[in-house]
């Protein structure tokens, strides 16, 4: 479904991304680990256009982008067909649950209002959270913030699903909620990208898992392969801090 290859980007002199590939299929879970620093979230957005790369391109199905020469068009086009998910849920305080799941669809998909409502409570439905419709951020955990900014990327219907660490603003009791849905939208084989420090969730849920460090994929392979059998000594390292 996406194929990137050679994707570049920096900040002044410094290279955060330096020619990173890779490869989605439909119906793939794929996570992102590494340190602090290592580009994950800076792949993440430059692949949603939230941030304009320096080189490389995109294949998405038959359509293929130089990354650094993409026209405005392409990159809204594009991003119509992924959902961001983001570690500090970016809901609008002054709207409620069902109207955040709604505002994209009124909005920027120029839906009816009563359509976008329909679609906005089925979203809501699938991350338990149609009893909490009506409420307000400020009257909602954690979790169940993460739980409605879910809602309202699936609204949208996606075809890849992207998570910058969804759990890393919430305490353990909330992160596990949060991962119940992530594990039930990997069973109903959603395309997801998720960029995460939760080790067990990724052995267990995706397919396949990338390990970056200094901007650079220093190994990928089979979730549970690499994690309990990694080859190079960074993934290595870093695994053994993790799970110490």
């Amino acid at each position: 479904m996406l194929q990137i290859r050679n994707l570049r980007k920096s900040f002044g002199d410094l290279q955060v991304l330096k020619s990173i590939d890779l490869d989605v299929n439909k119906g793939d879970v794929v996570a992102i680990l590494g340190p602090s620093g290592s580009g994950k979230t800076t792949m993440l957005r430059c692949l949603n256009f939230l941030e304009k790369s320096d080189g490389g391109t995109m294949l998405f199905d038959d359509q293929r982008v130089d990354l650094a020469r993409v026209t405005h068009a392409e990159a809204n086009a594009l991003r119509r067909r992924t959902g961001f998910v983001f570690q500090s849920y970016n809901l609008f305080a002054n709207k409620t649950a069902l109207q955040n799941v709604t505002e994209g669809l009124i909005i920027a998909r120029k839906m009816p209002r009563r359509r976008a409502e329909e679609i906005a409570r089925a979203a809501l439905v699938k991350v338990g959270m149609d009893d909490r419709a009506d409420y307000y951020p400020s009257q909602l955990s954690g979790g169940q913030q993460q739980r409605v900014a879910i809602a309202r990327a699936l609204a949208l219907h996606p075809d890849i699903l992207c998570f910058d660490e969804p759990t890393s603003a919430l305490d353990p009791e909330l992160t596990g909620e949060v991962l119940r849905v992530l594990r039930d939208l990997a069973d109903r084989k959603t395309t997801m990208i998720i960029v995460t420090h939760e080790m067990h969730f990724a052995r267990d849920v995706a397919d396949r898992i990338m390990f970056m460090d200094g901007g650079v994929v220093v190994e990928e392979g089979p979730a549970k392969q690499l994690i309990e059998h990694p080859q190079e000594e960074r993934t290595k390292q870093f695994l053994a801090h993790y799970s110490e």
